[in-house]
């Protein structure tokens, strides 16, 4: 008997395609023709049967797990939940609603205002016990975040799908109303964007998810060529094209620094202007932003340069 190597592009095609029918019998009790073919067409097209030798390829291992913070926040008017990437980004957050909330508290033991750190606000707040207020409360964890946990193989020679390829994957593309809580979503050839109204943060949300697209959309140093354009102006082109638009400098910087240099560069971008701070969030800014761009929607307005000064 033999035994596909999943670490091999070939093995790999071959445990996809069983998984793939295995779940379809399963499902249907059988193997459907019309549904069988749908699987083996796109299946056959990865391999080129008239190559007399395999082209050399590059093995992309999946994305390491990431950690995110997941802050949920309940009182008599509201119950939300905010995404962060570190701990100390969601207690700034938490301590801005409670110096907002300070008069809340009453008590001879309680200062007048609320403490500048922003732990012990949120604890003497809360208190240890997270039982202070009957009607308000808080919880704060962290979470693993992972994409798909399978290894890519991409050819090293890399060349985007024909105008015919292309044409097929955007008449199969697939509508995913935001139904029971979820949120709207086009699917392209396994690439989602999804596009909704953020009530709380007051804007219309584009998102990209990338780690679901095939494999012959990836090139060998596992990015996807990407071009997003608003109205007339294209924001966002790596598609290395002559022409077009480059990533800002700082960002090519920061993208090639490790964390020791990163820290130097982002004080070095703060101290000329490039970036500012928000006195709210802490979240680093653009310098062109009048208001805070950060991961919670604080929108706190830029500081005048006095205020930064003091």
């Amino acid at each position: 008997m033999i035994i596909p190597d999943p670490n091999m592009p070939v093995g790999a095609a071959v445990i996809e395609l069983h998984e793939a029918v295995t779940e379809l019998e399963e499902r249907t009790g059988y193997w459907p023709g019309a549904d069988v073919v749908d699987i083996l067409s796109p299946w056959l097209e990865r391999f080129d049967f008239a190559s007399a030798s395999a082209p050399a390829v590059a093995f992309i291992a999946p994305r390491p797990p990431e950690r995110a913070w997941l802050l949920r926040r309940w009182d008599r008017h509201e119950n939300g939940v905010l995404l962060f990437t570190d701990e100390d980004s969601a207690l700034a957050e938490l301590a801005c609603h409670v110096r907002d909330s300070w008069d809340n508290l009453l008590g001879d033991e309680i200062p007048h205002e609320a403490p500048a750190d922003d732990r012990t606000a949120v604890d003497l707040y809360y208190g240890p016990e997270r039982n202070n207020l009957p009607d308000e409360g808080y919880s704060l964890y962290a979470a693993t975040i992972s994409g798909p946990c399978r290894t890519r193989a991409v050819p090293l020679d890399f060349r985007f799908p024909e105008a015919g390829a292309c044409e097929r994957a955007n008449r199969g593309a697939v509508f995913h109303p935001g139904t029971y809580g979820g949120l709207p979503c086009m699917e392209v050839d396994g690439v989602l964007v999804f596009t909704y109204l953020d009530h709380e943060l007051g804007a219309v949300r584009v998102s990209i998810h990338l780690d679901s697209a095939p494999d012959h959309l990836v090139r060998p140093d596992g990015t996807v060529p990407l071009r997003v354009k608003v109205e007339d102006t294209i924001i966002l082109d790596d598609s290395g094209e002559e022409g077009a638009p480059r990533p800002p400098l700082l960002d090519k910087l920061l993208n090639s620094a490790d964390d020791g240099q990163k820290e130097a560069i982002r004080a070095a971008a703060l101290a000329a202007g490039v970036l500012w701070l928000c006195p709210a969030c802490r979240w680093e800014n653009p310098g062109a932003a009048t208001c805070c761009e950060g991961s919670a929607p604080c929108r706190a307005p830029k500081p005048t340069a006095e205020q930064t000064a003091a």
